[in-house]
């Protein structure tokens, strides 16, 4: 099994643990049509040229403010690539744009690391995640979806998704067990209002607030996938929802990201966060004794098994009175859910 974090690294306890040197140019200006108090935060991963286009429709929308943040494939933003982006020219002709962009050497940037940035750069209640190729000549957004966040009161509210082919894509998602294992089960049975597990390709409208409470995203996690169930098993485990507004709808442009679910040391993180720990008597915490059901689930040394253990263990008891149910009862009790709905009719999407 591939070590990708080193086993010291401790699990961040609060939001944005992580310093991450990086470059800030425009953002001088506030947009002179604000309609709603949302921050778009776009994603650059297709390595495209800039658009000016792109910028053109997200600023009609009337964001407070677009912050678009440069991905650093490979550990290294390229100089050379982004003069020939003209990023400075970009950002005086679109002053109320914020760029981001990690540093020359800086150590890898994930796709988690860059939302984290955006929402510690952002100053609204909410915030719009997306990717540069959803940013197409269709995009528009609901006003009314604002007012639909706060009636819900929903960590995150997930769109529609659609790919360049005009198929949409299954942005339902529900945790089963079978066999005592924990599985994701996608569907294309939906309707908006419906609970979701997580926000397909992390795109969605983000509470900023219970985002920064739930302490972002973990770091030491580098697996975009196990970044994404780790943050959003957290979120329901402490009592926080996610569900679907399909009138909110983003439509690829290129080809769907693929997502890798390798189970590497990303999973084993995930793992001892979400699935192993208990909820009794109002708290959580991890047994010591399920240190051998662990160190029987993976291929690391016994004292890189410990040292994982043993962390999660910390973590686990600091945030104890944050967990709300364990995994075995929140995806019993989501079954059953389901299972009623399915009797009643309920769930066909529209």
């Amino acid at each position: 099994m591939k070590n990708v974090v080193p086993a010291m690294n401790t699990i961040p306890t609060t939001f944005n643990q992580r310093i991450i040197e990086r470059t800030v140019l425009g953002g001088v200006e506030a947009d002179s049509k604000i309609l709603m108090p949302v921050t778009c935060l776009v994603l650059n991963r297709s390595g495209n040229s800039y658009r000016n286009f792109i910028f053109d429709r997200l600023i009609y929308q009337g964001f407070e403010k677009v912050i678009w943040i440069e991905s650093n494939i490979g550990g290294k933003t390229s100089s050379t690539q982004l003069k020939g982006r003209h990023l400075d020219e970009l950002s005086t002709q679109y002053p109320t744009v914020k760029f981001l962009v990690p540093n020359d050497g800086s150590d890898y940037v994930s796709i988690g690391d860059m939302i984290n940035l955006g929402m510690q750069e952002a100053t609204t209640p909410y915030v719009l995640v997306l990717f540069d190729d959803m940013c197409s000549d269709t995009f528009q957004i609901p006003i009314t979806i604002v007012s639909r966040m706060v009636e819900s009161k929903a960590f995150c509210i997930c769109p529609k998704l659609i790919t360049s082919t005009q198929q949409v894509l299954p942005v339902k998602f529900s945790p089963q067990e079978k066999k005592s294992v924990f599985e994701i089960e996608p569907t294309l049975a939906m309707s908006s209002g419906n609970k979701t597990f997580y926000a397909a390709d992390w795109v969605g409208l983000y509470d900023r607030d219970k985002f920064m409470q739930l302490g972002g995203i973990d770091y030491t996690i580098t697996t975009d996938y196990w970044q994404r169930m780790d943050l959003f098993f957290r979120s329901w485990l402490w009592g926080e929802k996610t569900i679907l507004d399909l009138s909110l709808s983003f439509t690829y442009s290129g080809e769907v990201h693929v997502e890798n679910r390798t189970r590497n040391m990303s999973y084993l993180r995930f793992y001892l966060k979400n699935l192993l720990p208990i909820y009794r008597n109002e708290e959580a915490q991890i047994p010591l004794a399920y240190f051998f059901t662990f160190k029987h689930k993976n291929l690391c040394g016994l004292k890189e098994s410990y040292i994982l253990f043993k962390n999660a263990r910390e973590w686990v008891e600091m945030n104890r009175y944050r967990f709300k149910t364990d995994a075995m009862d929140f995806v019993k009790k989501w079954q059953e859910e389901e299972a009623t709905t399915q009797i009643r009719g309920d769930g066909n999407g529209r």
